[in-house]
Protein backbone atom coordinates (compact mmCIF):
# COMPACT_ATOMS: atom_id res chain seq x y z
CA UNK A 1 0.00 0.00 0.00
CA UNK A 2 1.38 3.43 -0.91
CA UNK A 3 2.38 5.73 1.93
CA UNK A 4 1.18 9.31 2.36
CA UNK A 5 4.14 10.79 0.42
CA UNK A 6 3.52 8.48 -2.57
CA UNK A 7 -0.17 9.39 -2.57
CA UNK A 8 0.68 13.10 -2.43
CA UNK A 9 3.08 12.66 -5.37
CA UNK A 10 0.40 10.86 -7.40
CA UNK A 11 -2.11 13.61 -6.72
CA UNK A 12 0.35 16.35 -7.69
CA UNK A 13 1.27 14.55 -10.91
CA UNK A 14 -2.37 13.87 -11.82
CA UNK A 15 -3.05 17.56 -11.17
CA UNK A 16 -0.51 18.43 -13.90
CA UNK A 17 -3.08 17.26 -16.46
CA UNK A 18 -5.75 19.62 -15.05
CA UNK A 19 -3.30 22.52 -14.90
CA UNK A 20 -2.25 21.83 -18.49
CA UNK A 21 -5.89 21.80 -19.61
CA UNK A 22 -6.52 25.18 -17.97
CA UNK A 23 -3.32 26.64 -19.42
CA UNK A 24 -4.31 25.56 -22.95
CA UNK A 25 -7.95 26.61 -22.65
CA UNK A 26 -6.99 30.02 -21.28
CA UNK A 27 -4.13 30.53 -23.80
CA UNK A 28 -1.65 31.13 -20.95
CA UNK A 29 1.32 29.77 -22.89
CA UNK A 30 3.85 31.78 -20.88
CA UNK A 31 2.86 29.63 -17.89
CA UNK A 32 4.12 26.43 -19.56
CA UNK A 33 6.93 26.35 -16.95
CA UNK A 34 4.29 25.55 -14.30
CA UNK A 35 3.54 22.24 -16.05
CA UNK A 36 6.70 21.36 -18.03
CA UNK A 37 10.39 21.13 -17.12
CA UNK A 38 12.83 23.50 -18.83
CA UNK A 39 14.20 20.70 -21.04
CA UNK A 40 10.85 19.13 -21.91
CA UNK A 41 10.44 17.04 -25.05
CA UNK A 42 6.92 16.95 -26.52
CA UNK A 43 5.95 14.65 -29.38
CA UNK A 44 2.55 15.28 -30.95
CA UNK A 45 0.78 15.16 -34.31
CA UNK A 46 2.09 18.73 -34.79
CA UNK A 47 5.72 17.62 -34.50
CA UNK A 48 8.41 17.31 -31.87
CA UNK A 49 9.70 20.19 -29.78
CA UNK A 50 12.58 20.46 -27.32
CA UNK A 51 12.52 22.92 -24.44
CA UNK A 52 10.06 25.48 -23.15
CA UNK A 53 10.86 28.12 -25.77
CA UNK A 54 10.09 25.77 -28.68
CA UNK A 55 6.97 24.50 -26.94
CA UNK A 56 5.66 27.99 -26.23
CA UNK A 57 6.31 29.03 -29.84
CA UNK A 58 4.43 25.95 -31.12
CA UNK A 59 1.46 26.68 -28.86
CA UNK A 60 1.29 30.28 -30.08
CA UNK A 61 1.51 29.22 -33.76
CA UNK A 62 -1.18 26.58 -33.27
CA UNK A 63 -3.78 28.95 -31.89
CA UNK A 64 -6.68 29.71 -34.23
CA UNK A 65 -8.04 33.22 -33.73
CA UNK A 66 -11.57 33.16 -32.29
CA UNK A 67 -11.47 29.44 -31.55
CA UNK A 68 -11.89 28.25 -27.98
CA UNK A 69 -11.07 24.85 -26.52
CA UNK A 70 -12.20 22.79 -23.58
CA UNK A 71 -9.77 20.02 -22.61
CA UNK A 72 -11.24 17.28 -20.41
CA UNK A 73 -8.98 14.58 -18.94
CA UNK A 74 -9.94 11.18 -17.58
CA UNK A 75 -8.56 7.72 -16.88
CA UNK A 76 -5.44 9.22 -15.33
CA UNK A 77 -2.89 6.65 -14.17
CA UNK A 78 0.33 7.53 -12.33
CA UNK A 79 3.21 5.28 -11.34
CA UNK A 80 5.86 6.94 -9.15
CA UNK A 81 9.44 5.70 -8.85
CA UNK A 82 11.44 8.07 -6.67
CA UNK A 83 11.89 11.41 -8.45
CA UNK A 84 10.40 10.15 -11.74
CA UNK A 85 6.94 8.99 -12.65
CA UNK A 86 5.06 7.66 -15.65
CA UNK A 87 1.61 9.12 -16.23
CA UNK A 88 -1.09 8.48 -18.82
CA UNK A 89 -4.49 9.99 -19.47
CA UNK A 90 -7.25 10.12 -22.03
CA UNK A 91 -8.36 13.54 -23.19
CA UNK A 92 -11.37 14.86 -25.06
CA UNK A 93 -10.94 18.28 -26.65
CA UNK A 94 -13.91 20.37 -27.74
CA UNK A 95 -13.23 23.15 -30.28
CA UNK A 96 -15.87 25.88 -30.37
CA UNK A 97 -16.55 29.56 -30.84
CA UNK A 98 -18.05 31.58 -27.98
CA UNK A 99 -21.73 30.79 -27.50
CA UNK A 100 -21.76 28.05 -30.15
CA UNK A 101 -21.65 24.26 -29.86
CA UNK A 102 -18.40 22.50 -30.76
CA UNK A 103 -17.53 22.36 -34.45
CA UNK A 104 -14.85 19.73 -33.83
CA UNK A 105 -14.16 17.18 -31.12
CA UNK A 106 -11.14 14.95 -30.71
CA UNK A 107 -10.03 12.09 -28.51
CA UNK A 108 -6.39 12.09 -27.51
CA UNK A 109 -4.11 9.77 -25.56
CA UNK A 110 -1.40 11.47 -23.51
CA UNK A 111 1.55 9.67 -21.94
CA UNK A 112 4.48 11.25 -20.21
CA UNK A 113 7.31 11.17 -17.79
CA UNK A 114 7.10 13.53 -14.84
CA UNK A 115 10.17 14.64 -12.93
CA UNK A 116 10.48 16.14 -9.48
CA UNK A 117 11.98 19.63 -9.70
CA UNK A 118 12.67 22.24 -7.00
CA UNK A 119 9.36 23.86 -8.06
CA UNK A 120 7.44 20.56 -7.81
CA UNK A 121 6.50 17.87 -10.31
CA UNK A 122 6.72 18.79 -14.00
CA UNK A 123 6.33 16.87 -17.24
CA UNK A 124 9.80 16.18 -18.65
CA UNK A 125 8.50 14.41 -21.73
CA UNK A 126 5.06 13.84 -23.23
CA UNK A 127 3.70 11.95 -26.18
CA UNK A 128 0.34 13.06 -27.55
CA UNK A 129 -1.49 10.75 -29.95
CA UNK A 130 -4.71 11.53 -31.76
CA UNK A 131 -7.14 8.61 -31.35
CA UNK A 132 -10.08 10.11 -33.29
CA UNK A 133 -11.56 13.36 -34.54
CA UNK A 134 -15.12 14.35 -35.42
CA UNK A 135 -16.04 17.41 -37.45
CA UNK A 136 -19.55 18.79 -36.93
Amino acid sequence: MPDAAQIADRIEIAELFARLANLLDEHRYDDAHTVYSDDVVVRSPRGEVHGLDELTALLRRSRVEGECTQHVYGSVLVSVDGDRAEATANQVVYFYRDGEPPHRTSGVRVAGTAVRTPAGWRFGATRIELAWMQES
